[in-house]
């Protein structure tokens, strides 16, 4: 079994769709949490100057979406064919695109700018977003984005939606029963449940 470490900062964030995939397949690996002010000592020793980092056996893998999708490789969770790959790397894409749009609200300082920030995103983008992701698990019909199994990508879509339905939007997917469905049921998962009441306690 090949040694892992994930270097992340203090926080949910990048890191956390990898930690999920960790959690599921029970494969342990060091989680180390890098905090800000020694961040700019250890900038110079990552790939490209950004985290989060997988270290394996020492060797370093940077960008969370390939370090999720090389995790779900390596953990079996990626897919039965290259179609289904694909698929699952599309549906990534998509949240990568949604937390890009969103990053104004996220990085906003001044809290009366922020409210006017999440009120022209909830109609432009939230609840569009929420909408088509709804519409994809309905239609896919397995009560899994891709295929009839767990993915590397349900495991990085679950995280936003947990998130958004926790701290963005609390009690949201109420109105979105597949979506609450399915967050409802990989919260449940016995290692998901365990991590996500383990892990230390950040707000975002």
């Amino acid at each position: 079994m090949a040694e892992y470490k994930l270097q992340y900062f203090n926080m949910m964030g990048r890191a956390e769709p990898a930690r999920l995939i960790f959690a599921y397949a029970g494969v342990q690996y060091k989680d180390e949490r890098v905090e800000k002010s020694a961040w700019p000592e250890i900038k110079p020793s990552t790939p490209h100057g950004k985290l989060p980092v997988l270290y394996v056996d020492g060797k370093q893998l940077a960008q969370s979406r390939v370090i999720e999708r090389y995790l779900g490789k390596v953990f079996g969770i990626a897919g039965e064919n290259d179609w289904e790959t694909a698929k699952m790397d599309e549906l990534v894409a998509c949240v990568e695109d949604f937390l890009i749009e969103i990053q104004p609200w996220f990085k906003e300082q001044d809290n009366a700018k922020k409210v006017e920030i999440f009120k022209q995103l909830i109609e432009s983008t939230i609840i569009p977003f929420i909408t088509a992701f709804e519409t994809i698990l309905t239609t896919n019909g397995t009560g899994y984005f891709v295929g009839d199994k767990i993915s590397y990508a349900d495991l990085a879509i679950f995280h936003i939606f947990w998130f958004m339905n926790s701290k963005i939007l609390p009690g949201a997917l109420r109105k979105y029963p597949k979506l609450h469905e399915f967050v409802e049921k990989i919260s449940a998962i016995d290692s998901i449940k365990s991590w996500i009441n383990s892990r230390p306690k950040t707000e975002a």
